[in-house]
């Protein structure tokens, strides 16, 4: 796989924490950089973090299935695609709730890590179905998140959060996309 997808597959799963990350910025008041800081490492740590734990997981189930590996990773990239489109869509507003309204505290940002990176997790696991090495996807995913969630809270901070769902949208296309790549490129 080479740089320009996994920089596509880094922007579109960095799309959740930068939504996150511009309401954060777009509530919050006075912004400090140590705080920007702390939200992009949060952010592009577990953006990392959980396409090598997807990745090691593969690893133990790759024999068994290696005859459908590019089906399953077009359905999981097709799932975390259409659940970012269907969730911007239809789903609610972004939280507009304790987080927004509150000072950012660490056991909240760790669990908006978390929760906006478990699709990393399941990327990771289709990395290792076609045999692509992590340790480079690694870098790259959890460096372009973490500069995408600055921008981000500094954009929130400027401008608030008018185009979230929006790119939200676009993210989920571009993972249907790359999904789709990879299944025309197996059975041609």
């Amino acid at each position: 796989m080479n740089i320009i997808y996994i920089l596509g597959i880094a922007f579109a799963l960095s799309i959740d924490a930068f939504a996150v990350s511009v309401i954060h910025g777009a509530t919050a008041k006075d912004i400090k950089f140590k705080e920007a800081f702390l939200i992009a490492f949060s952010f592009g740590s577990f953006q990392a973090i959980m396409p090598f734990i997807g990745w090691s997981a593969g690893l133990l189930f790759k024999e068994h299935i290696q005859n459908i590996d590019h089906w399953i990773a077009f359905i999981l990239l097709a799932i975390i695609g259409g659940k970012m489109i269907y969730g911007s869509i239809f789903g609610k507003e972004e939280k507009d709730n304790e987080y927004n309204r509150n000072k950012l505290n660490i056991f909240t940002l760790l669990m908006l890590s978390i929760a906006t990176s478990i699709d990393a997790l399941a990327v990771g696991l289709s990395f290792s179905i076609i045999n692509i090495a992590i340790f480079f996807p690694v870098l790259i995913i959890g460096s372009v998140t973490f500069f995408v969630c600055l921008t981000g809270v500094y954009i929130g901070d400027r401008v608030g959060s008018m185009f979230g769902k929006k790119l939200e949208i676009a993210g989920g296309i571009i993972l249907i996309l790359i999904g789709a790549r990879i299944l025309i490129s197996h059975i041609v």
